[in-house]
């Protein structure tokens, strides 16, 4: 069983910023990729960005590519998502995931275990 904890979200101006960041339980961890999806109100979940097991390939959304920055400690069992030049648009539930695979992906149905999510409200 794989608990995963996101912390770090808030409420922040536009173009402001916020690191999330994501503790896995279990010894695992270094052995998947992580990603990170979000949910707007009234929107489907949306992938966000992704990280092969390694650290060495990432993946982002174009909504968020050259703002975003997903990055990993597997000492530290954490992931983390670096958001920068946010927007109103960002304003979202912010979920961290567990890959079922090493390598990267944009499919939610890839990830096997979910955290509970934390709120990021961005103002104008």
């Amino acid at each position: 069983q794989v608990q995963l904890v996101e912390s770090g979200g808030g409420l922040v101006q536009a173009g402001g910023s916020l690191r999330l960041s994501c503790a896995a339980s279990g010894r695992t961890f270094s052995s998947y990729a992580m990603g990170w999806f979000r949910q707007a109100p009234g929107k489907e979940r949306e992938f966000v960005a992704t990280i092969s097991r390694t650290g060495g390939s990432t993946y982002y959304a174009d909504s968020v590519k050259g703002r975003f920055t997903i990055s990993r400690d597997n000492a530290k069992n954490t992931v983390y998502l670096q958001m920068n030049s946010l927007k109103p648009e960002d304003t979202a539930v912010y979920y961290c995931a567990k890959g079922a695979y090493s390598g990267i992906s944009i499919t939610e149905r890839e990830y096997d275990y979910w955290g509970q999510g934390t709120q990021v409200t961005v103002s104008s």
